[in-house]
């Protein structure tokens, strides 16, 4: 009998450069619940580095520095990606790099493993305690989301003085995020034989006064700290129907609400109640299914200021939700800046451009040793 051959476990090395690192990340599949052999890579990568205390909790991997500074920053960012759609290993092409995850966001995790491997050394000396958390299951159902079981696990590791989420934002800053809000209205009926029609009530035909009201409906745009926010409210989903030859009596449409962080989450609810009072008033029904309130943009707090100043551009709002909206509900002002490209994440043909690689990694390590602002 042959011997068993021994499984080769994937290694990162923390001295490659961003380009080569990040190749390395997008080469360990790590789609949505699959996280756990590329995050004991990323555990034996910063174990190795000597300098920092590191825990693993499920398939999230949380390190920190503990140098008694008096502020501490803390940089996250998820190693799950999207279902792989052909584009697993990565291939380099002119100025880009292809695959699942390249953007969003394994770019973005290659860059907080840079700093990991710079600032986590025995000797090291950053201007600020750095924690790093990598976290599972970012891009499925809120329940399930790694950062969500940190916080309810191990919350002392998110404190700091300032939350940076390497999400991707090619290269700005996005402050805050928006709070999202998904509702069904349901629209009953009466049934019916579509040939004795009048016998029944519609309920399809009575979605046309909500949808009337959706397209009329005019959003706000709320200015937070320079930072533009504008509110969305449209229909994403609906269904109806029996039969070809039945009269329905029944129709729901989901609604999905994008709310400014100027909304907590009652007051979105009642927001959207209120714009459909007359359809709840004829005798419709609506559910919220799913409420995540936004964060503020919290840049008049110093550390956040400081990191505008390093990068040197102004901040913009965020237009969508990410977890910076966790670290918002413990008080901590928090930004998402990285290097991936938003536009194409979770597309076939998602990339990173090489050339936003460095950039991305110079400004942390600037801002994190403490450098001209």
């Amino acid at each position: 009998m042959g011997t068993p051959q021994q499984e080769v476990r994937p290694v990162l090395d923390l001295e490659d450069d961003v380009l080569t690192l990040t190749r390395a990340l997008v080469d360990i599949p790590s789609v949505s619940g699959s996280e756990g052999v590329l995050a004991d890579a990323v555990e034996t990568a910063l174990r190795g580095l000597g300098g920092l205390e590191v825990e693993r909790v499920g398939d999230a991997v949380l390190a920190r520095t503990n140098l008694g500074k008096p502020g501490r920053v803390v940089l996250a960012g998820h190693l799950d990606t999207v279902p792989i759609a052909d584009n697993v290993p990565s291939t380099l092409d002119g100025d880009r790099l292809y695959g699942c995850g390249t953007s969003d966001m394994k770019a973005g995790d290659a860059v907080m493993l840079r700093l990991a491997g710079r600032f986590g050394v025995h000797g090291a000396d950053p201007a600020h305690d750095l924690t790093f958390v990598f976290y599972d299951n970012e891009e499925v159902e809120h329940a399930r989301n790694g950062l969500g079981r940190v916080a309810r696990e191990r919350r002392g590791w998110l404190y700091g003085d300032l939350a940076i989420l390497l999400e991707p934002t090619d290269g700005e800053i996005e402050a805050g995020c928006q709070g999202t809000l998904r509702a069904v209205i349901e629209l009953k009926g009466r049934r019916a034989h579509s040939a004795r029609s009048w016998l029944g009530v519609n309920a399809i035909h009575a979605a046309a006064d909500v949808l009337t009201t959706l397209a009329g409906y005019r959003a706000r745009e709320v200015e937070i700290d320079g930072c533009t926010y504008r509110e969305g409210l449209n229909a994403v989903l609906i269904d109806g129907g029996v039969a070809g030859n039945v009269v329905p009596d029944q129709c729901s449409i989901t609604v999905n609400f994008r709310y400014a962080p100027d909304r907590d989450e009652d007051a979105a609810e009642a927001h959207v109640r209120e714009v459909f009072a007359d359809a709840l008033a004829a005798g419709a029904s609506l559910t919220v299914t799913d409420n995540a309130g936004g964060a503020l943009p919290g840049l008049s707090e110093p550390a956040a200021a400081a990191f505008v100043a390093a990068v040197g551009r102004p901040a913009r709002a965020k237009l969508g939700w990410t977890d910076v909206a966790r670290f918002a509900a413990f008080g901590i002002p928090a930004v998402n800046y990285g290097p991936g490209d938003p536009q194409l994440a979770h597309t076939r043909e998602e990339s990173v451009r090489v050339d936003a690689l460095q950039p991305a990694e110079d400004a942390l390590t600037a801002y994190l040793s403490g450098g001209p602002e």
